[in-house]
């Protein structure tokens, strides 16, 4: 929201004298955001000047239009002689004023402006645009003045274009819907500075007629509740919007359209009520507001043909739907250059269909995002009348006597308050008369009362304060239509607190509980992450949503119990409404996207939930806020929340040891990911010899290159190189690996026992063992280490070789053992004996023999 601070005074009596820093701290000590208070009187230095085009010369020859001028300045020049300067818009005649910066001057951004040659010509300062004034975003064309501007030539012209005013510009929060206005900021500022305010909408308005000004029939009450037009009859359509107006929706990036439509725009901004402007000329019959029927299309103003939903609110005629409620008008009734009769529209609409609608289409309009946040739902009559009388006195014309307004606004309903609410939650002590001048500041409606607990102790508290903690007086609290945050007690104890002052409550840290940190659980995460990191694995943060059509990317087999997933009711985004049941989708997104913007080499983990429906769960119970859920209603809740385990994954592709001038790089491959999978086991505490890595089959796994992660006889994970018909679908490039484990299925970690270190010397042997190609490597593993016994160290695999001597469907299994004595050198006899001890179970067991014997 930006707004200029003399459109502010218009409502509120600012100090004369108000430094734009307390301007600034006032509107932060209120809870508003201000992103920047810029003074345009400093934005651009040096001579800005009114100059008016005496001739026009089109120069030819280049890429684009130029255009050299010569601009009468006055005598700001010092010379008196007409400017010469060159120009590339093309909005402008011989005749127009234009604003004009001579060389010396200065334009926001620090861009400095002298005399120099280019096209040919030589340039002596610069025609500026709205954009290059710091004045908007406007940049298609060079700012001309209106007729009725009485500068001359010269003069200076940072007051003719409003650069001689502050312009505040601030983020709302969607809870402050009423602070999207002039009206609702300087309402705020009255109350911050102790000021007057002059409330714009305080004005009479009609009241509904017994003739509409326009037949109109609202077949859906709840999504608009109010519905109210005036029609203006004979307006001359040649009339342009006076600068004063368009100077304003310029500074708060409103591009000026036409008269009639920017009088909504106008108002918009001044009272926060969103409003149309129809060509009554081109509705054929009655208006209908209601739901869209499937299969409806309408043409919005932005040009867009749009496919509409059962659930958006249309605006229609006997042709169809003319307008996307709240959101954006159409086409087909828009006003034009050459309309003279006007249709007003100001309504009331639902803010969650409005924010649903602005979403589905993608169309985050000014009025869209004003009714998600909430509208007075007064405004229409006042709107209506100040949108008829500015245009009649502007452009003619004569306002219809027929005023529409169908009315079926609920009452806001009463907010019961302890009085010493505020206080209890706070902690600061605020008497019940501050209480109620607070909430009377903001147009709260309050009466005192007596509170039936101080009769009752036993009975339950209001608001969930507890039995008895109420005891006292109680206010009833009827907020003001433009506040429709304000719905229990809690959003009047953050007014109370918030206009009262947030540098009056006390910063109070809680004291650290002893004897507690960090669970066994966030350890175990955080030894995971630590070890991937170290790895080389980047951590990556995935959004847990996916669309229904990635269970068939991944080829998961119909009975996958992955394949049932829990679709969202207000998805973020309708293609992916459904929260994932594994990592590796969004995990190969991720990989898709980095391959596809150039990164070859890919390696990234990621530790996060996924989500699992439970069957038949049902429904969860309705619980209230006035107290605390019981026991049995959280199981109950809890029975239908998903089961959400935590997982760990990681996705590879590319070299995984880059090449360089040292030799070759190697590239990543399943074995990468099944080393993956034992770091974060062994990162995870679980000893070597309750794990057990062995081959299994499970989408989206290559079948023979998939490995299953055991702990405890019970599979945790996978890992391996990805199904090429997966890597297809996903558009991923050959050999990816993944792995994907459930840290949640993990047991505690036992406690570890401190290593027994010895100093005496090892032994190393190595020995290559040859078996069936089928007999796993960590099979065979085990057998050496259930042989060789106490001495054997550490047994590592280092080589996998196959040829033809060594005979069809064989391979070779090299592997180096370390003995070690804890208590002495041991001698070469000893550590052949082990050797040998261990190659008799791998050859009992499996038939293997040593290589070359």
């Amino acid at each position: 929201m930006r707004v200029s601070v003399s459109w502010l005074r218009e409502y509120v009596d600012l100090p004369a004298d108000l430094p734009t820093g307390d301007l600034e701290q006032a509107l932060v000590d209120l809870g508003i955001e201000v992103e920047s208070v810029v003074d345009l009187r400093e934005s651009v230095t040096g001579p800005l000047v009114v100059g008016e085009v005496l001739e026009i010369e089109e120069l030819t020859g280049f890429k684009k239009p130029i255009r050299f001028c010569r601009v009468d300045v006055g005598a700001a020049n010092g010379t008196g002689e007409p400017q010469e300067i060159v120009c590339g818009a093309r909005n402008f005649a011989v005749g127009d004023k234009v604003v004009v910066i001579l060389p010396g001057g200065v334009l926001p951004g620090g861009f400095a402006i002298g005399a120099r040659k280019t096209y040919g010509r030589n340039s002596h300062g610069m025609i500026c645009s709205a954009q290059e004034l710091g004045l908007g975003d406007d940049h298609s064309g060079i700012v001309v003045l209106p007729e009725d501007v009485k500068a001359q030539p010269g003069d200076d012209a940072r007051p003719v274009v409003g650069l001689d005013d502050v312009v505040v510009e601030m983020e709302i929060t969607p809870d402050r819907g009423y602070a999207l206005s002039v009206r609702g900021i300087a309402r705020e500022l009255s109350h911050a500075l102790g000021v007057p305010f002059r409330d714009p909408a305080d004005a009479p308005a009609p009241g509904a007629t017994a003739e509409p000004a326009y037949p109109v029939e609202v077949r859906d009450p709840v999504g608009c509740d109010r519905f109210a037009a005036r029609m203006v009859r004979g307006v001359d359509p040649t009339v342009e919007t006076p600068g004063w107006m368009r100077q304003r929706l310029t500074v708060a990036g409103v591009r000026s359209i036409s008269l009639a439509v920017d009088i909504t725009n106008y108002l918009m901004l001044e009272l926060g009520q969103p409003m149309h402007a129809f060509d009554a000329d081109r509705i054929a019959g009655t208006l209908v507001v209601r739901r869209a029927e499937a299969g409806e299309k309408l043409t919005t103003l932005d040009g867009v043909s749009r496919s509409l939903s059962a659930e958006d609110l249309v605006i229609c005629d006997d042709t169809g739907p003319i307008s996307l409620a709240a959101v954006m008008g159409g086409e087909t009734s828009e006003v034009l250059a050459s309309t003279t009769n006007v249709l007003f529209e100001a309504a009331h609409w639902d803010p969650a269909t409005v924010g649903r609608t602005a979403r589905r289409h993608k169309l985050f309009s000014e009025a869209a995002k004003r009714w998600e946040r909430g509208v007075d739902p007064a405004l229409p009559p006042v709107a209506l009348e100040k949108a008829v009388r500015l245009l009649t006195d502007l452009a003619g014309g004569t306002a219809g006597e027929e005023v529409l307004d169908i009315d079926h606004v609920a009452p806001r309903p009463p907010v019961t308050l302890p009085v010493d609410l505020p206080s209890r939650r706070v902690g600061v002590t605020y008497s019940p008369d501050r209480v109620v001048e607070l909430l009377e500041q903001v147009g709260c409606t309050v009466t005192r009362g007596t509170d039936r607990l101080a009769e009752d102790p036993g009975a339950v508290g209001t608001a969930g304060v507890g039995p008895g903690a109420g005891a006292g007086e109680v206010l009833t609290v009827t907020p003001p239509s433009w506040r429709p945050d304000l719905t229990d007690p809690a959003d009047l104890v953050e007014e109370v607190v918030r206009l009262d002052g947030y540098d009056r409550v006390p910063s109070v840290l809680p004291t650290a509980p002893p004897g507690r940190g960090l669970t066994w659980q966030q350890q175990r995460r955080r030894a995971v992450a630590r070890s991937l990191a170290e790895r080389g694995y980047v951590e990556v943060l995935a959004q847990p949503f996916v669309a229904p059509e990635l269970v068939d990317q991944l080829g998961l087999p119909a009975d996958d119990p992955r394949r049932p997933a829990v679709r969202l009711a207000n998805p973020l985004s309708e293609e992916e409404p459904l929260l994932r049941t594994t990592l590796l989708g969004p995990l190969l997104g991720i990989v898709k996207r980095n391959v596809g913007r150039g990164q070859r080499d890919v390696a990234i983990y990621e530790i996060g939930t996924v989500f699992h429906p439970r069957p038949g769960a049902g429904t969860p119970p309705a619980m209230g806020v006035d107290r605390r859920p019981t026991d049995e209603e959280f199981a109950a809740a809890d029975a239908v929340v998903p089961a959400q385990p935590r997982h760990v994954a990681v996705a590879l592709t590319g070299e995984i040891e880059p090449a360089g001038w040292w030799g070759a790089g190697r590239t990543a491959g399943w074995a990468d990911a099944v080393e993956a999978g034992r770091a974060v086991l062994d990162a995870a505490g679980i000893p070597a010899d309750r794990m057990t890595v062995r081959a299994g089959e499970r989408a989206p796994w290559h079948p023979g290159r998939c490995a299953e992660l055991v702990v405890d006889d019970v599979v945790v994970g996978h890992a391996g190189e990805l199904h090429p018909a997966v890597l297809a679908a996903l558009e991923l490039p050959r050999r990816t690996s993944a792995m994907e484990l459930d840290l949640d299925a993990l047991p505690a970690a036992p406690l570890a026992a401190g290593p027994t270190i010895s100093t005496f010397p090892p032994a190393l042997i190595d020995v290559a063992l040859v078996v069936d190609d089928a007999v796993p490597a960590a099979d065979v593993r085990a057998a050496l280490v259930e042989g060789a016994g106490a001495l054997l160290e550490d047994v590592r695999l280092f080589d996998v070789y196959t040829s033809e001597q060594l005979g069809e469907g064989r391979k070779s299994l090299a592997y180096k053992l370390t003995f070690r004595a804890p208590d002495r050198t041991l001698a070469g006899e000893e550590a052949v004996a082990a050797r040998d001890a261990a190659v008799a179970v791998a050859a009992e067991r499996f038939g293997a023999t040593l290589r070359g014997a």
